[in-house]
């Protein structure tokens, strides 16, 4: 298998230096963002699409790292309802990440499926999870008839391109868990868009991600190495952490999602958090997960995304590098 990390959380370090980063810690692989919610500070997108010198020379910087470029990543909202908004520009940086990773020879793109509005003159995107009430089942049925066109299309399009797209099941998309995803594999037909298994989001929603894996089986086509940490307000409030308030442009932690959206501001006694891998989960469990995936691809691969707010961004991966390579047994 790969092992390696997805390179957002060192924006700050020029291609070269990042790589290295990861070639220090015993990594071999990288996933580099190519659209969506966050830049493409590791991606000449617009050199690398127009030029093949310039894919040769990209690419080059992989090998001199000893790193393999498996997947690049354009997360983001493609189905957002509001003609303002960035839901157009997501949707776009889905294809051009297609046709880029195949010009590159990367067969995976990681993104989200999306979140419509709740019928036709929305213009906030919706999540709508336990349609008890006939309303909220009217509400599900019209964001898959969103859902369900786009993504056949995208599907066409990736397997043209022999590309596999894979889909982060993250909460506030149609497609969240195993279930969401077996329903938009079979809806439309799918041979090239499938999951990328992140178990953080799985694990904070009360399941076993190594479960899930064995469960989705072959839709599983790449995965991401996060770990959470559920915390004792969840014994009271549960794990549905209401409490994210609204960042304003200015503060020190505004993140602009694209259109109107930013990140919301992270409460301040979360039920959970994210954190680096073996802080949430034990080595045990990581080895299971990592066995799971390699019964599935023993060429998948696994790529770190950290995002543990109590570690800086060289102590959080290296942590999570080591627990990770330890879990496949290197």
């Amino acid at each position: 298998m790969k092992l390696g990390a997805y390179t957002v959380c060192l924006h700050d370090k020029p291609l070269p230096e990042a790589l290295a980063v990861l070639a220090g810690m015993g990594l071999d692989s990288a996933e580099i963002n190519s659209g969506g919610f966050v830049g493409t500070s590791h991606l000449p997108v617009a050199d690398l699409a127009s030029s093949e010198t310039a894919r040769s020379e990209y690419l080059g910087q992989f090998d001199a790292a000893g790193v393999t470029l498996t997947a690049l990543n354009c997360n983001g909202n493609p189905l957002d309802p509001d003609p303002s908004g960035a839901g157009k520009q997501h949707a776009a940086d889905i294809y051009a990440s297609i046709e880029l990773a195949a010009l590159l020879g990367v067969k995976r793109v990681v993104t989200m499926s999306g979140a419509p509005g709740s019928e036709s003159t929305s213009t906030l995107p919706v999540w709508n999870v336990l349609p008890w009430h006939s309303a909220f089942l009217k509400i599900q049925e019209y964001q898959w008839s969103i859902a369900v066109p786009f993504w056949t299309e995208v599907q066409a399009f990736a397997a043209d391109h022999d590309v596999k797209v894979c889909l982060e099941m993250h909460p506030g998309n149609v497609v969240y868990n195993p279930r969401t995803m077996q329903r938009l594999a079979t809806e439309i037909g799918a041979t090239h868009v499938g999951a990328e298994m992140d178990p953080s989001h799985l694990f904070w929603q009360g399941m076993d991600p190594t479960e899930a894996t064995k469960v989705l089986g072959s839709l599983v086509y790449n995965a991401a190495a996060k770990d959470t940490r559920i915390n004792p307000a969840a014994q009271v409030n549960g794990t549905i952490d209401d409490s994210f308030t609204l960042a304003h442009e200015g503060d020190p932690s505004f993140l602009s999602l694209g259109g109107p959206h930013s990140l919301s501001v992270w409460p301040a006694e979360p039920s959970w958090d994210f954190v680096a891998v073996g802080r949430g989960h034990d080595l045990a469990w990581w080895t299971g997960f990592v066995a799971a995936l390699e019964a599935i691809d023993p060429d998948m691969a696994i790529n770190i995304e950290h995002e543990d707010l109590e570690l800086d961004q060289l102590e959080g991966l290296g942590l999570a590098a080591d627990t990770l390579l330890k879990a496949a047994g290197r």
